[in-house]
């Protein structure tokens, strides 16, 4: 298993000693000799082979087809439908971070069908700022102590103080209180809502969930008046990264989108074939995406789709995407291939990309929108030089 040398040993682990699902058989490829010869899906071409030429045929026509075409093969429907959706600050203390900030513990319930869903929302709001601010909304798939809303506990995994410093609000949920990322007890959530999910083809999974929890956060925002509801950040690392992008596509009140590493099935093309496949993610993470996704776990070139399609139906809010030197298993040349692919939507609307023809060197941050990227020396994670190049991106974007 000589490929473990090119992944961190972390990275590795979480990806095969997963409900004792490990597969030793499994050879990655990380040799760009090896990547197989692949055709994109076209992204200005409808389903009825019409030419997409301007932005409205785009919105209209293509971009709902590519939404129905995620929806329906890989990551399932996202339900509407709740009778009831309310907000209560279960803590709260204005003199937070040595008072530079004010803290903010929400609790979101939903309620369908006599049932009940509670979303945790920890928010730090910066004292010094006058009038509503915008929102980095961090979709947690790590631990808990991560996003410590007591500051006892710090991490460059969600850099709080940082962000707060910029002139930013900083918000995070926790994946577990919408689908516990596990294959036995993902359904112990959002599903628990949505139960029909769970024998359609095409119904939502934990992946979906957390897309659905972080929609219900900008809810939130969007009742709170310390936040611009207009300028909210949703921002994933790896799987999380992949729900990020997901919340972005679906939800297009979000006003730009970060994915962290976030390989297959999140910014990088599926049809390379390097590093983790459609197929690996499928069997190692069944719980994750619809059940309709594992009928390409040996048949990426039939997918009606790849990632750039993705990425393009954010368009033309901004995004930024990340990789790292050491993370091979997400594949960094795919996920910067993808971003140029989304090119051709962003000019629909007369926006010209920043992107270079070929990927950064290594720890240099194109950080003009609306694409924007980097690669970073190091392991698969989210750091302090990824959240200060995000806040710099929004603050191009938001004109700070």
């Amino acid at each position: 298993m000589q490929y473990i040398k090119s992944v961190s040993l972390a990275s590795f682990f979480l990806l095969v000693l997963v409900q004792g699902q490990a597969q030793p058989s499994f050879q990655a490829n990380y040799d760009e000799s090896k990547v197989p010869p692949y055709t994109l899906p076209e992204l200005l071409k409808t389903t009825t082979n019409r030419e997409v030429r301007d932005k409205e045929t785009w919105e209209k026509v293509r971009r709902p087809e590519i939404i129905t075409l995620f929806e329906e093969n890989v990551y399932g429907q996202m339900p509407k439908a709740y009778d009831r959706l309310t907000y209560s600050i279960k803590n709260k203390n204005t003199s937070a971070m040595g008072g530079k900030a004010t803290l903010k513990e929400v609790v979101i319930e939903v309620v369908r069908n006599s049932k009940s869903l509670k979303i945790n929302l920890v928010l730090f709001v910066p004292n010094q700022q006058t009038g509503p601010v915008p929102v980095f909304l961090l979709i947690n798939n790590r631990g808990k102590d991560n996003t410590d809303p007591t500051r006892s506990h710090k991490s460059d995994f969600w850099p709080a103080e940082t962000v707060i410093d910029s002139g930013y609000a900083i918000a995070a949920i926790h994946v577990s209180d919408l689908a516990p990322d596990d294959t036995v007890n993902y359904v112990n959530g959002v599903l628990q809502l949505y139960p029909d999910q769970l024998t359609a083809n095409d119904g939502m999974r934990a992946i979906g969930a957390w897309a659905w929890g972080a929609s219900r956060a900008l809810d939130y925002f969007e009742k709170d008046a310390a936040i611009d509801a207009r300028k909210v950040v949703v921002v994933g690392h790896s799987r999380g990264g992949k729900a990020s992008l997901w919340a972005a596509a679906e939800d297009q009140r979000f006003a730009m989108c970060v994915t962290n590493c976030s390989g297959n099935t999140g910014a990088a093309l599926s049809r390379r074939g390097f590093g983790e496949t459609v197929s690996r993610i499928n069997t190692v993470f069944p719980h994750w995406f619809a059940t309709n996704y594992k009928k390409f776990n040996n048949k990426v070139a039939e997918l009606p789709l790849d990632q750039h399609m993705l990425i393009a139906a954010i368009a033309p809010r901004p995004l930024y995407a990340t990789n790292a030197t050491k993370d091979l298993w997400a594949d960094p040349r795919g996920t910067f291939l993808s971003l140029k692919q989304a090119e051709i939507v962003y000019a629909l609307y007369g926006i010209k990309s920043n992107l270079p023809a070929n990927p950064p060197v290594v720890n240099h941050a194109i950080v003009r929108a609306p694409l924007g990227y980097h690669i970073r020396e190091g392991e698969h994670n989210l750091t302090a030089f990824d959240w200060i190049n995000f806040v710099k991106f929004a603050s191009v974007y938001f004109k700070r």
